[in-house]
């Protein structure tokens, strides 16, 4: 019986009690879901919830009365060996041995989508990150949050969310024109002006540039400068996207912040927020009133001379976001954006959405590599192709996922390469290949997951050693697991608990034959019903560590 069943026949019991007049509620105060965890104290039982605690307000009735009624009930759904009641009103539920061991067949039968559940459905989110200024290739500073972001939207998906992955191209503003200027000073062989981008990259771009206009080179500069920044742009954005291609992560939408300035969406943005009446105009600039929603002071959105300033393209990035259906917006910041928070959430405000609901900013900490080599040819920074190169996607990806974004990471190269139990991606990815390895093994014995008529062979009441319990219980969470994880924006919950699924997998593989004895004269036991359901649970567990690496981004070796 899989959590998502339990939670459904729990509801219906609650549904029931109700319409008898066991449980006087108020209409509109019964739950359309309730919801089962796994107790901390496995002792507890296998399952519990607190229903009867949440209904206790509304029904005005002590707690424990109430679960003792629906205790009663519950009792008596197909699968169910004991019910009891704990505290102020928890009620501890206890599978039977089939119930409990069908979860592996229902895994195994449900494959990738297992874990997936509808807690988000309807949910629109467009979820921004990485978002580098195209005048350089991606750095260290942009690594962590390429993996967390994107599986951060991996994680939204699989709870029925509706989520776009968006990078905001800031390709206008005097950055552009410094660029263009390095790379111009590049063409000529000169040395980049003061202030400009020094990197020895900006002597491939003007390569670049070249030999796709070698015009350029005797054009006054002048006229060469937007053709240089036009192309020398689009071949760094070209990089930043293979960058991201080989480090795994994708984007729905690339948008340029030059198109809210060639479309209108700036001006339209104020003619917006002016209505809305939040707009001033003193000194001859105009003035977005951010400090009624909290913000340290106003923002000037155009300056007396007429230039918008970059606030005035946040402010219409914004707004094309809700244009564009997305009722939650989700920023993903680095450290040093702070500043941004307060700003951001008053734009919201301003716009007239709900900043408590319709913009979330997730700031993350730095994290540094020891050993790292700066590349010279990025000028002096440690670029994430290099990393990737030097450490591997995977291990990259798992370890910037198994931290709390706003915690600081000191990634240990030695660690990462090594191929040990203290490595946690290699534990995990080892559990998975292991898993792999003996369904091959088990194969060679003519042991399969089916009888030679094409039946199933499952037989869920043979599953009661204890490490078959403990391995039954973790594959039992990974859906809340997931959606806690999508819900709270929270990678890092699933690799800790992909980390404790590997933990119950060795144990119990160290344990529990799934391939008959070969004895001393050469003769085999006969392959039985045991053998094939234990490996349906081999098989569900590697297949909830593969949906769960998917996750976070990270393959599921099948070999190592």
């Amino acid at each position: 019986m899989t959590p998502e069943e339990l939670s459904a026949a729990v509801q219906s019991v609650l549904t029931d009690a109700v319409e008898a007049g066991e449980l006087n509620l108020p209409e509109g105060s019964v739950p359309q879901e309730v919801r089962v965890e796994r107790p901390k104290n496995r002792d507890h039982g296998d399952w519990a919830t607190t229903v009867a605690l949440q209904l206790a307000k509304p029904a005005g009735a002590n707690p424990r009365q109430l679960a003792q009624v629906l205790a009663s009930r519950i009792e008596n759904i197909d699968g169910v060996s004991a019910v009891d009641i704990a505290g102020p009103g928890f009620i501890n539920i206890t599978l039977d041995a089939a119930a409990a061991g069908q979860l592996a067949k229902n895994i195994v039968d449900a494959g990738e989508t297992f874990g997936h559940t509808q807690a988000l459905a309807g949910r629109t989110v467009n979820l921004e990150f990485v978002s580098a200024n195209p005048t350089g290739p991606l750095h260290i500073g942009h690594t962590r949050w390429a993996a967390l972001g994107d599986a951060v939207a991996r994680l939204l998906r699989a709870s029925g969310a509706e989520v776009t992955s968006e990078y905001y191209i800031n390709d206008a503003g005097n950055q552009m024109n410094v660029f263009a200027n390095s790379v111009m000073a590049r063409i000529h062989g000169e040395d980049v002006p003061e202030g400009g981008y020094p990197g020895e990259y900006t002597k491939d771009l003007a390569a670049e540039v070249l030999a796709a206009r070698p015009e350029v080179k005797d054009m006054p500069r002048e006229e060469a400068l937007p053709i240089v920044r036009e192309l020398a742009y689009q071949s760094q954005m070209a990089q930043i996207q293979q960058t991201l291609a080989d480090f795994g992560v994708h984007f729905d939408v690339y948008f340029s912040e030059t198109t809210l300035h060639s479309e209108g969406k700036i001006e339209s943005a104020i003619d917006t927020l002016r209505q809305q009446g939040h707009i001033d105009d003193r000194d001859g600039a105009i003035w977005l009133r951010t400090t009624d929603f909290g913000d340290d002071k106003d923002r000037v959105l155009i300056k007396a001379d007429g230039e918008p300033t970059y606030f005035a393209a946040d402010a219409a990035y914004y707004l094309t976001k809700r244009e564009r259906g997305f009722e939650e917006k989700i920023y993903l910041l680095g450290a040093d954006h702070h500043g941004y928070v307060a700003r951001l959430k008053a734009i919201a405000a301003c716009a007239g959405d709900d900043p408590q609901r319709n913009i979330e900013i997730l700031i993350g900490q730095l994290m540094s590599v020891r050993g790292a080599k700066l590349s010279k040819r990025a000028g002096n920074i440690i670029e994430l192709a290099d990393l990737i190169n030097w450490l591997g996607t995977d291990a990259l990806r798992y370890t910037l996922a198994r931290f709390p974004a706003d915690s600081p990471i000191d990634v240990d190269p030695e660690l990462l390469q090594s191929k040990t139990n203290d490595n946690p991606v290699f534990y995990v990815q080892y559990a998975h290949a292991r898993a792999c390895n003996a369904a091959r093994n088990a194969a060679a014995f003519d042991v399969a997951r089916t009888r030679e008529d094409g039946q199933p062979a499952f037989d869920a009441s043979l599953l009661t050693h204890p490490t078959e319990e403990e391995l039954l219980a973790h594959l039992g969470r990974f859906p809340s697991t997931v959606a806690s994880a999508a819900e709270l924006r929270e990678p890092h919950r699933v690799a800790r608990y992909l980390e404790a699924l590997a933990s119950a997998y060795h144990a119990w593989y160290a344990k529990c034959r799934m391939s008959p004895s070969t004895h001393q004269d050469g003769t085999v036991d006969e392959v039985t019903d045991l053998h094939r359901t234990r490996l349906w649970l081999n098989d569900a567990t590697a297949q909830v560590l593969r949906n769960g690496l998917s996750l976070l981004g990270v393959s599921a070796p099948e070999k190592m």
